[in-house]
């Protein structure tokens, strides 16, 4: 183990005063786990966050994106970079991330070697943001979706947000297009040196729009019954795994998520049926949102997670829990057995050192929510380590 996590006098600490019950040790997280393919020292992870921070034209992953990532590695733990769009037609924001053409994969590499650098594991969530986008991020085609369902939206294009454009719905025989290119995609993620990749099958974008009711009302193949319903998101986890295997493969979703004007009929049906068919693949890990959360706020202060514990009977890897978690609650759930890492997103957007904080009982550095969606390198990589801001006080009083 490094001595960042459990050979320090305080992480001995740490660990006997939460680890034990009955006996019997109890994960936490700061115990070592295996992750498909791969064996972390920590069970703190950073959650993929949309913060538009590309080089434009041409959506170039910036210096100051490989500075973030490295800043908020650490050995032995997890990095899931931000939502990547898969192709031209599949984006949603101005500034976001993707990976679609060969003038992006040097600024893709200078990520990927950040996180190495610090000894962390680098998965790249790849994304099509179907219904939710604006011909201006499209190249002028309509966006895309299972089926016409009425959705006011918005997107983010040059001029600021705007109202989402008219959709249409997939026909058939451009479904393996898109697969196609989610293929592609999750190819020059590993060109580019990568770990693994992540499917956003969450939030009421492409997958999620196939899976849920609410905007899924075809009548073919893909429509119909949970079982017809989950055969996109099939397909995609397919291709991923063709590149990578399954053990190189996570899927994020988001039970009785609101992002993205999102509906199903009867959720506990639908994301258990996704949960046992994603059991089946043997993905990596399972990434679940609490619905407490929609998007970068929080929804229902106080609510328990409730979404990690109701799919765990139904999924036997790895489960993410995600949104709204702090150093207490994160152990509490792991220690519960209901999710085996947490991902943190907000305070990890402040808090570079968010692991070496959380297993001290450091106090954590508040976000900037101003500076989460696009901007420079103010309130987004020059967040300093509480070691670093030690260090300046230190220097000022001598």
């Amino acid at each position: 183990m490094d001595n960042f996590f459990l050979e320090t006098s305080a992480g001995r600490r740490f660990f006997e005063a939460h680890s034990t019950f009955r006996g019997k040790i109890m994960a936490n997280l700061f115990t070592p786990t295996q992750v498909g393919a791969y064996p972390l020292s920590h069970r703190v992870v950073l959650a993929p966050m949309t913060r538009l921070r590309t080089i434009q034209p041409g959506d170039i992953p910036s210096p100051m994106m490989a500075d973030f990532y490295g800043q908020r590695s650490s050995d032995g733990g997890l990095v899931i970079i931000e939502g990547t769009s898969i192709s031209l037609t599949a984006r949603s924001y101005f500034g976001a991330a993707s990976f679609y053409h060969d003038g992006q994969m040097d600024g893709w590499k200078a990520v990927a070697d950040a996180v190495h650098a610090k000894g962390g594991r680098a998965f790249m969530q790849l994304i099509h943001g179907g219904r939710q986008s604006h011909v201006d991020m499209t190249g002028g085609a309509t966006p895309l979706a299972p089926s016409v369902v009425p959705f006011e939206g918005v997107a983010l294009t040059k001029d600021g947000w705007v109202p989402a454009s008219p959709h249409r719905a997939l026909e058939i025989d451009e479904i393996p297009g898109i697969i196609e290119d989610f293929r592609i995609a999750a190819q020059r993620a590993k060109d580019a040196g990568f770990d693994g990749v992540e499917l956003h099958g969450a939030n009421g974008y492409l997958v999620d729009q196939f899976i849920q009711d609410g905007t899924n009302t075809r009548t073919d193949a893909y429509g119909g019954p949970i079982e017809r319903r989950v055969r996109f998101l099939r397909e995609a986890t397919e291709a991923l795994i063709s590149v990578w295997g399954a053990d190189r493969v996570g899927v994020r979703v988001s039970p009785s998520g609101e992002w993205g004007g999102i509906s199903d009929s009867n959720p506990d049906a639908t994301f258990s049926h996704v949960a046992k068919v994603l059991d089946s693949y043997k993905v990596a890990y399972l990434h679940v949102i609490e619905p407490r959360i929609k998007g970068d706020s929080t929804l229902h202060e106080g609510h328990p997670p409730v979404a990690s514990k109701s799919l765990r009977p139904f999924f036997s890897g790895s489960i993410i829990a995600a949104g709204g978690f702090d150093g207490d609650s994160a152990n509490a759930i792991v220690a519960a057995g209901d999710a085996d890492l947490v991902a943190f997103g907000r305070h990890f957007s402040s808090n570079p050192d968010l692991a070496y904080r959380l297993q001290h009982g450091l106090p954590l550095t508040p976000y900037v929510r101003d500076a989460f969606w696009g901007g420079s390198e103010e309130n987004y990589s020059d967040f300093p380590t509480h070691q670093e801001s030690q260090a300046k006080k230190d220097a000022v009083i001598a």
